[in-house]
């Protein structure tokens, strides 16, 4: 079985380096593949040295040596500098509450039964944050695990990062920034599992090197939950074999080669994954500078214009590429012919376009599982341009909604001046498929982590602490992006307007940690004050404020216990606390049952999930009155909400989504891979003329210009002469039972003066906008559209277009019956022009789609077309009328036995497919395709000769009419001799 390989930012597993083993060393934790026992005697961890496991530790260092000093401040470097512990009183949620809201640090109260959240990062278990079995790394995870606890830098006792402060916030300190970032010297990515061994001297000035004795394998704190949990759906159904590469999601500059070559083999062995390595430096300012501080806000509608998110974009970039090209080596190191690539997220933008330039055969598909902009957002980015290049690296494109898809294909028309359709982008050597599926839970296994007895007892003290009251319940990142300030806004609408609900109802807010929002949670305490303030008592508080995170058990309870989930994002991906929320309300383990969704309609939740309430958390009144139709809606129509509610979760499962794109992702694949030039095979002049042979009525569409005629040189002289071309197509037609049309982009008037001496030739001008049909040697040109309507929506263009010559000085307009060129390429500045070109098909495409019509980006050009009209159709009509045409008897004359489509672009690929599909459907006996140049095709044949090599084979099909002997070779010498029989 073929790999695929999930290429992500963070494993789903990291290592946790323990404390105070006294020479003790751990195990690690028990692995699937394992063949010991988890109740055997433990296996040893990873030694430090090369001793087998089996060797005694070496003894602890005495207090008062040299090593133990060193041990000590060691071990003191990597121990977090503040331990958060709540103290404790009579109110609680889970036996804990916030108090002092206005105060930077949150208080929190345990009830008499004495439960409390241990927040102290050197003690915690923090794999139970958000793992539903604790010591197994394969456990399912919390669908947003990325979130670190509040507070606590290294829970897991891991090396502490090398890299250098981030840029100064000051404007002032720009140009000193940028100095002396340009005097450094960065350090090389890591390519391989083994970097060099770093020094291991700690003089006074020297670097300090972390060498702990042992390690064991942790569930990530980082990482994407969601896509853990949809890869182990998959895995364990036995539908793919996965491998994951990715990185440990901590600093490793000061891990030793020995420790690196002992996790590579332990993660590559027992858990499938491939680590990368990549220097402190570039994996800080990766994460916390370009992705955090630049890509986050943007793809999120948030323009970062703060002066040091300047300072960040104007170095920070440097880190991205670094990052993603250590990525993209570990990719093309670990694939084998017939692997499967997906690369996952806007962390690793340009990973795509690396992979793809190193295998350009590989089977690439990229996700974004984070919103994506209008493209007048993403053009705000000063790299645009060479991150939406790396994601057209894949195959395959994906988003979790149709709306974001719709986005990117409009940010690539207009700032790549790419051609797109509804199915994706197509660049000049190949296609790129776009499309939207939304990821989703693992309902049956989050089934199981509901029944685990902690969970049950945490809604039994949820219920004995609140009573009757109204939960409404909410757990988001505190970041503006997820709306928590919005909510409660709503939520002080929702107290003042509808009074009766003061003493009733709670607002459970749990807030997950967020870099640099240090202003939003001073806006939130503010908030929240002013809510208790105006609405709280001795006994009752109507807002209870976690700023920490809740273990998994607890969030399930949480969700079971809650009459009301609000989620309002000003703008999500997906959201999939909402469909844990759904799984959470059968009422199987006693809590509150069909409680309602509230959910931001810019959420990507609200496009996949039915039967919750939509509401713009930008409008205070709609959110204050969803949640009182929420609190009042009867037990029907609850039950009713949420019966869809659910159902939609069980049909967007994580399973059904990763084997949805995984086929999507083949499909595609396949039908590039055929359309490519290595796939297309020669044309063969022999099969050609034995199947020409074998027919007695034919059908000719050829195209005229790059086909039959070469494009001009840049001196305007034509390498073929017109006069041969007519020649050619005269011995064609002097056979009756060949039927011959020429297909052009040109004017009627144009095609009249070319082919003013056949009058017998079929043409099609216009790419399919009007035909002159066959045979008559008096036919008159017909059209195949409504040339009234042509001529109303040229008139609005034309407009439109006025604003956009303005503009371009050098640029200019050319009109024909059915379309309009706007030329561009004589305009000096082209940046400016190719901009202004891209904005006019982006308006055109999106705006114009009523009048049925669109614009197709050209070199130096861009065409406005009817989209109903292409040389397909015309090539349809004709074909035809020409099988159901009369015969003498009264009855319809059989279809035709040859077809012959040649063509040289784009255009013509429309034609070609026409053409194979009569052939597949059996209606056409012999169907020839045949692509002038080399090129990516739908086309059965290539011929490179070009033009000069079709007019040969024209010639000897003409030959073969006249009963005269050909040869098998282009050049008339040897080969194999067809005579007629």
């Amino acid at each position: 079985m073929a790999t695929t390989h999930v290429v992500a930012l963070f494993l789903p597993n990291t290592l946790k380096f323990p404390q105070g083993m006294k020479g003790k060393a751990p195990t690690r934790a028990p692995s699937p593949r394992s063949a010991t026992p988890a109740s055997a005697a433990p296996t040893s961890a990873a030694p430090a040295s090369t001793a087998p496991p089996s060797a005694a530790p070496a003894s602890p260092p005495q207090a008062d040596s040299p090593q133990a000093d060193r041990t000590s401040r060691v071990e003191e470097r990597m121990s977090p500098p503040i331990k958060l512990l709540r103290s404790a009183s009579a109110t609680s949620l889970f036996g804990l509450e916030a108090v002092a809201a206005e105060t930077k640090e949150t208080t929190l109260n345990t009830s008499a039964s004495s439960q409390q959240l241990c927040v102290d990062p050197s003690t915690a278990d923090y794999s139970k944050r958000h793992v539903a079995k604790f010591s197994d790394p394969r456990s399912l995870v919390q669908s947003d695990a990325e979130a670190s606890p509040w507070g606590a830098a290294q829970p897991f006792n891991q090396p502490r990062s090398k890299a250098g402060p981030l840029p100064s916030s000051s404007v002032l300190d720009f140009t000193k920034v940028n100095d002396q970032l340009k005097k450094q010297k960065p350090r090389p990515a890591e390519k391989h599992a083994t970097p060099p061994t770093p020094r291991d001297s700690r003089g006074g000035s020297g670097e300090r090197t972390t060498e702990s004795p042992s390690w064991i394998v942790e569930p990530a704190l980082r990482g994407n939950g969601g896509l853990t949990n949809a890869m182990r759906a998959v895995t364990q159904a036995g539908l793919m074999e996965v491998s994951w590469i990715g990185t440990l999601g901590f600093p490793t500059d000061a891990l030793k080669s020995s420790t690196r070559e002992q996790v590579d083999d332990h993660f590559l062995n027992e858990y499938n994954s491939a680590v990368v390595y990549c220097t402190d430096k570039d994996l800080h300012g990766h994460y916390h500078g370009y992705c955090k501080t630049i890509l986050w806000p943007i793809l999120h509608y948030h323009i970062p214009d703060h002066p040091k998110n300047k300072a960040y974009c104007d170095h920070s970039y440097e880190f991205y590429y670094n990052v993603n090209r250590a990525f993209a080596d570990k990719v093309i190191e670990s694939y084998r012919r017939g692997d499967t690539i997906w690369v996952h997220d806007y962390h690793l933008l340009l990973v795509p376009g690396m992979v793809r330039e190193k295998l350009p055969n590989a089977q690439i598909g990229f996700f974004l599982h984070t919103a994506f902009p209008s493209s007048e957002v993403v053009r705000c980015l000063p790299t645009r341009r060479t991150l939406l290049e790396g994601m057209l690296g894949a195959n395959l494109v994906a988003f979790q909604t149709l709306e974001y898809a719709q986005h990117f294909l409009q940010a690539c028309s207009r700032l790549l001046n790419l051609e797109t359709t509804e199915e994706g982008v197509q660049f000049p050597d190949r296609f790129i498929n776009v499309t939207s599926q939304a990821i989703g839970v693992n309902p049956p296994a989050l089934h199981e982590a509901r029944q685990d007895a902690e969970v049950e007892k945490w809604i039994d003290i949820m219920k004995d602490t609140y009573g009757n009251k109204k939960l409404i319940v909410a757990r988001d990142k505190l970041d503006s992006v997820h709306g928590i300030e919005q909510k409660l806004l709503g939520y002080e609408n929702f107290l003042s307007n509808y009074p009766a609900w003061v003493e009733k109802t709670i607002l459970i807010q749990v807030a997950t940690s967020a870099d640099q929002e240090t202003d939003l949670l001073r806006k939130v305490t503010r908030i929240i004050s002013r809510i208790n303030d105006k609405h709280a008592d001795l006994w009752h508080r109507p807002v209870i404020f976690l700023k920490q995170d809740i273990n998994f058990a607890q969030c399930l309870a949480l969700l079971s216990a809650g009459d009301c989930l609000m989620i309002t994002p000003v703008r999500d991906g997906m959201s999939l606390s909402a469909a844990d929320y759904a799984i959470c309300q059968d009422g199987s383990l006693g809590g509150k049952k069909h409680g309602t969704l509230i959910l931001s309609e810019f959420s990507g939740s609200s496009e996949v999930l039915h039967g919750h309430i939509s509401v713009n958390p930008w409008d205070n009144n709609m959110m204050g009155a969803a949640i009182n139709q929420a609190l009042e809606m009867s037990d029907a129509e609850k039950q009713q909400r949420w019966s869809h509610l659910h159902a939609s979760v069980l049909r967007h499962t994580g399973l059904h989504w990763a084997e949805e794109l995984n086929h999507l992702l083949g499909k595609a694949y396949d039908e590039q891979s055929q359309r490519s030039s290595i796939a297309v095979p020669r044309l063969s002049a022999t099969l050609l003329c034995e199947k020409y042979l074998q027919t007695s009525r034919r059908v000719f569409f050829i195209d005229y210009e790059g086909t039959l005629a070469p494009h001009k040189t840049s001196s305007g002289i034509s390498l073929v002469q017109p006069q041969r071309i007519i020649d050619v197509l005269h011995e064609l037609m002097a056979d009756p039972k060949n039927t011959v049309y020429v297909m052009s982009g040109r004017s009627v008037e144009e095609l009249s003066v070319i082919f003013r001496t056949a009058p017998g030739l079929g043409l099609i001008a216009e790419n399919g906008c009007f035909m002159r049909k066959a045979g008559k040697k008096a036919a008159e040109w017909r059209p195949l559209i409504d040339v009234n309507h042509a001529n109303r929506w040229k008139k609005e263009v034309k407009q439109v277009l006025q604003y956009f010559l303005e503009r371009s000085e050098g640029s200019f307009l050319e009109e024909r019956q059915c379309s309009v060129r706007f030329h561009y390429a004589k305009v000096e500045d082209q940046v400016a022009a190719v901009r202004v070109a891209g904005d006019f098909a982006e308006q055109i495409n999106s705006g114009c789609k009523p009048f049925g019509i669109h614009a197709i980006p050209l070199p130096g050009a861009v065409l406005i077309e009817p989209s109903d009209a292409n040389k397909a159709t015309a090539a349809a009509r004709i074909f035809d009328s020409i099988t159901k045409k009369q015969s003498t008897a009264g009855g319809y004359a059989s279809p035709p036995q040859f077809l012959l489509v040649a063509g040289d672009d784009r255009e013509d690929e429309v034609a070609f497919r026409w053409a194979n599909n009569l052939g597949k459907q059996g209606i056409v006996k012999q169907v020839s395709t045949i692509s002038v140049g080399s090129r990516g095709t739908e086309a059965q044949a290539a011929l490179v000769q070009g033009s000069t090599g079709l007019l040969g084979v024209l010639e000897k099909l003409g030959k073969v009419s006249r009963g005269e002997p050909v040869s098998e070779s282009f050049g008339g010498a040897g080969g194999r001799s067809l005579v007629p029989s």
